[in-house]
Parts: structure tokens; C-alpha cells; sequence
């Protein structure tokens, strides 16, 4: 237990990443089932690899896809904190306007947070999670103070922070919201117009590094074998073929999680 410890101490705020991935592990036991999941999968590939082969070298399999996959584990928390961002910030416009108009009806604060967890699923759970904070005996501030830290959505955030100081000024909540949430929507028309400009770059450097470079390289490699007389394996191709799927859907991972959030 010792060496999952300190490996989850070399990891920086990983524990409020876990709970911002609505990931109840401890930090520790995080580390211990990505560790175990990363080496179950690459003895799974180096029995495979063997059954197809029978070859010792089989075992490189092994030793190259455990690394990369511990480290794919890893980031998985980062991969799946992305994904609860967008798609909070996929609702949280409408989510935001819903809250305002509920606000400006006469519906109590605390209702109106309830309302809008029943309309949007994903933003409205944060809002539910500050009511049933208060209901548990916390306090409005400290109920959205505690939500603020595993919200990973920086607009919802904004909306958060602004009722909450609204709420200790007695200032007017609907207009301060209608101004965050203005900014909202032109950072989504930004984004909308970055993102195209970066996808006809991103798609040649899909086609270069996952299609052109392996199949010319595989090609040139075995023209070379057979000039100089060099014994390549099926192993060998094995683990190419392996690396370059890998390499494929990381880059189409890439590609998906650069899409902006747009709310719909």
C-alpha cells in the first residue's frame, strides 16, 4: 500500500480531480486498480501475441504497452473531467436562463435550484447538490463554496460565485447571471470559429502520422530487409500493427475531446 501512496503523492491535486470526475476512489486505491488494470491488459496482449507466435519475443509486447497504458490510465481523470465540462457547459446556458426566469417568476432560490436539476440533468445535479448540502445543515456559503471545488465547468463556476455573492450583497441576481451568461455564448462562437480553423491542419497530420508515414514505412523497411539481409519477424509487425492502432485512437481521441461544447 506503501508505493501506491507515494506514487499518488507525485500525482498533483489528485484528489480533487477524482471527486471533479465524480470518482469516489481515494487516491491510493485509484492508483492500485489503475496499476492492476495495466498490467492485467498487457499480459492479456503478450498471450496473444504469444498464441500467435510462440516466439520469446512476445514479452515486448508486454514491456512496451504497460508503461502507455498506465499512463493512458492516468490521464484518464483529466480525459473524463473534459468530457463532465462539456457537457455541463452543453447545458449550462439554457441551464443558467432557466434559473433567471424561475428567479424573476417569484420562485424561492432553493426551489428554483431544484427545478432546474429536473430540466438539466448533468448542470442541474450541482445545483441539486447545494440543496441537499443545505438540507444535511450547511450553510448556503459553505453549500456552494463545496460545490465550487468539484465543479470543473469554469461558467458554472461564475454562475455559482455570482449567487453567492449576490446572496450576501442582496444585489440583483438576474442581471449579474444575463452578463456571464452572455460571455458564455461568445466564448462557444469563439471557440466554434478556433476549432475550425484547427481541423483541416488536424486532419492532414491524421492522415501523416496514422496512415502515410506507417504504411511508406513498413514498405521502405521491408525493401531494406531484403537488400541487406535482415531477418524481420512476425512479431516484429505484430507490435507495429499494435502501436499504430494505439496511435490511431488516441489521435481520434484527440481529435473528439477538441471539439468545443456547444449548448443545444
Amino acid at each position: 500500500m506503501e508505493i501506491y501512496r507515494r506514487i499518488s503523492r507525485e500525482l498533483p491535486g489528485i484528489k480533487t480531480k477524482l471527486r471533479q470526475a465524480s470518482i469516489y476512489d481515494e487516491p491510493e486505491e485509484y492508483v492500485k486498480k489503475i496499476l492492476f488494470t495495466a498490467a492485467t491488459l498487457s499480459g492479456g496482449i503478450t498471450l496473444v501475441v504469444f498464441l500467435f507466435t510462440f516466439s520469446p519475443w512476445s514479452l515486448l509486447a508486454g514491456i512496451v504497452f504497460f508503461p502507455v497504458l498506465f499512463m493512458y490510465f492516468l490521464k484518464y481523470v483529466d480525459l473524463k473531467i473534459e468530457r463532465i465540462k462539456k457537457e455541463i457547459d452543453q447545458e449550462i446556458i439554457f441551464a443558467g436562463r432557466y434559473l433567471i426566469i424561475e428567479m424573476e417568476s417569484g420562485v424561492p432560490l432553493y426551489e428554483s435550484f431544484e427545478n432546474v436539476k429536473k430540466s438539466y440533468p448533468i448542470a442541474g445535479s450541482y445545483f441539486g447538490d447545494i440543496v441537499d448540502r443545505v438540507y444535511l445543515g450547511t450553510s448556503l456559503e459553505d453549500a456552494i463554496n463545496e460545490t465550487m471545488l468539484i465543479t470543473p465547468s469554469s461558467n458554472l463556476r461564475k454562475i455559482l460565485w455570482q449567487i453567492l455573492n449576490s446572496s450576501k450583497t442582496g444585489a440583483n441576481i438576474s442581471s449579474s447571471l444575463n452578463v456571464i451568461l452572455d460571455q458564455a455564448v461568445r466564448e462557444q462562437q469563439i471557440a466554434v470559429n478556433e476549432y475550425g480553423k484547427r481541423l483541416n491542419p488536424m486532419a492532414m497530420f491524421y492522415m501523416m502520422i496514422s496512415i502515410i508515414i506507417p504504411s511508406l514505412g513498413i514498405t521502405m523497411l521491408v525493401i531494406l530487409a531484403t537488400f541487406m539481409g535482415l531477418n524481420i519477424t512476425m512479431p516484429f509487425f505484430i507490435v507495429i500493427a499494435l502501436l499504430v492502432g494505439l496511435i490511431q485512437f488516441m489521435f481520434l481521441s484527440m481529435i473528439k475531446s477538441a471539439r468545443p461544447p456547444i449548448s443545444t
